[in-house]
């Protein structure tokens, strides 16, 4: 097998291995392909039959160019980059990695949530710009401090991370409903949107963007809200109307948001969240620990090795 990756270095920067790929045949693996530039794409791969991308997109037009592809596998889990109807045409099964980050997704979500309640960073850059050595009392605060415990928490989406994330707002003390597509039995109890919209102190995002989803919190649903509530999302940027939620912010209908995602990313210069008030925005690195992408490539490197035994997994296509 000839391996392509396609754009390797947000996975591994230099802190992983192309082992577990490179045993099954030469690999030739570039941190980053132009994502629009087809010609350049369809250069990288030539000949391999084995094709590894994240965000490098796999046309049809790529395929058409690219006759010898056999495999194209997903370095994530969201796949919308692969034109799967194109590959299942042509018998390529493409291949996700669902699950890997649910843990790290979830902790982040909880650490976005503790440094807009604690403004952990904020203080500390006052302690080191001397202000509490000036300080004529024990501590000082610079903002509002909050405790979570007994607040309302409502996670929109259900699924592992949305699950983790509860359980680690129920360790909080927090009360936790939650909402999604169809009623379950288990867990936080099934709320309708508007309901927890308006019952919740706390609303963090973890459902897909589909087009139920997209610009799912606008200004109709943020009417529903508490004022003052938080906002979190690290989700996918589409689920927010961008200027709905920094106007929010400027009004206090939000007390704060924090994302750790875009509508478009990288973020462009332009974006309302950038001078919106009271928002915390890091740049979709929730996935990004380094246990994580350990586990990325490991269930990455067990797809290609599960299709060439001939029992392909984590097919997304139907193939």
């Amino acid at each position: 097998m000839k391996i392509v990756i396609l754009d390797g270095w947000c996975l591994n920067p230099g802190d992983l291995s192309w082992a577990g790929f490179e045993a099954m045949g030469p690999v030739t693996a570039y941190d980053r392909t132009p994502l629009d530039d087809t010609d350049e794409i369809v250069g990288r791969i030539g000949d391999c039959d084995i094709v590894l991308t994240n965000k490098t997109p796999i046309t049809r037009e790529v395929l058409d160019r690219c006759p010898a592809v056999r495999y194209i596998g997903v370095l994530a889990t969201g796949y919308n980059v692969v034109d799967t109807q194109a590959a299942a045409e042509r018998s390529i099964p493409v291949c996700n990695v669902p699950g890997y980050g649910t843990e790290a997704v979830a902790q982040f979500a909880i650490a976005l949530l503790l440094e807009i309640c604690h403004h952990i960073g904020e203080h500390d850059r006052a302690v080191h710009a001397g202000q509490w050595s000036r300080c004529p009392d024990y501590c000082f605060w610079n903002y509002p401090l909050v405790e979570l415990a007994g607040k309302t928490m409502g996670i929109v989406g259900y699924g592992r991370i949305g699950r983790a994330v509860g359980r680690i707002a129920a360790a909080l003390g927090m009360d936790v409903i939650a909402c999604g597509p169809h009623p379950w039995t288990e867990g936080a109890p099934w709320t309708p949107l508007e309901e927890l919209l308006r019952r919740s102190d706390v609303v963090s995002l973890h459902c897909p963007m589909t087009p139920q989803t997209e610009r799912l919190i606008n200004r109709d649903t943020l009417r529903l809200m508490k004022d003052g509530a938080i906002l979190i999302n690290n989700s996918r940027g589409q689920l927010l109307a961008e200027q709905d939620v920094a106007d929010a912010l400027a009004a206090g209908k939000l007390a704060a948001l924090g994302v750790d995602v875009a509508e478009a990313e990288p973020i462009p210069a332009d974006s309302p969240l950038l001078s919106a008030k009271n928002c915390i925005i890091t740049p979709h690195i929730s996935w990004a620990a380094l246990e994580t992408r350990q586990r990325l490539l490991d269930i990455a490197v067990e797809n290609l090795r599960s299709f060439a035994a001939g029992q392909p997994v984590h097919v997304v296509n139907g193939i």
